[in-house]
């Protein structure tokens, strides 16, 4: 996770294409799903760990193994979804953020294999779009629209966040 200065920065700028798969960057790739893990997190781009590589994880809880994107460029876009979003980058905060529904990425896999991803809405799609963001140089509550703000996130047993709950006091954009 960024922890100063210079990794916030990171966060906020263009990443760069990586130019080959090596040992470095499969590496890296380790590393993130090893944070992701520790964080209980869905999707981790490398920005978000100080790296200014087009890396992204995601992980979703139903799914086996973990989708690892190399280089991904987003094909296709279309419908809108709103909803709930966290990052790890920012945590203890949730704000409601329009997406789109239906996306399709294409990215190099871990073996250098050109893969597609389409996700019609659901988590994959926000994933997705959130973690292409980081690599823009983009933070969720960029998105936000006009007028609105995080708000700081409840947990309840189930470990989901509440985003349900009326006694949330809205917190000014990070």
């Amino acid at each position: 996770m960024a922890s100063d200065a210079k990794d916030e920065a990171i966060l906020r700028r263009k990443s760069n294409k990586v130019p080959s798969i090596d040992r470095g960057i499969l590496r890296l790739i380790d590393d993130m799903l090893d944070t992701l893990y520790e964080q209980n997190g869905v999707g981790l781009a490398a920005p978000q760990i100080g790296v200014s590589l087009r890396v992204i994880v995601i992980h979703l809880p139903e799914e086996e193994h973990p989708k690892i994107l190399i280089n991904p460029q987003i094909v296709k876009a279309e419908g809108e979804m709103n909803g709930d979003e966290a990052c790890l980058s920012v945590p203890g905060y949730v704000g409601q953020i329009n997406r789109f529904n239906d996306i399709t990425v294409k990215a190099l896999n871990e073996k250098g294999q050109l893969k597609r991803y389409k996700a019609n809405g659901g988590l994959l799609a926000r994933a997705l779009q959130h973690e292409l963001d980081h690599l823009d140089g983009i933070l969720y509550y960029d998105r936000l629209p006009e007028g609105e703000y995080l708000q700081e996130a409840r947990r309840v047993e189930d470990d989901h966040v509440d985003d349900h709950d009326p006694e949330r006091e809205p917190i000014e954009n990070a």
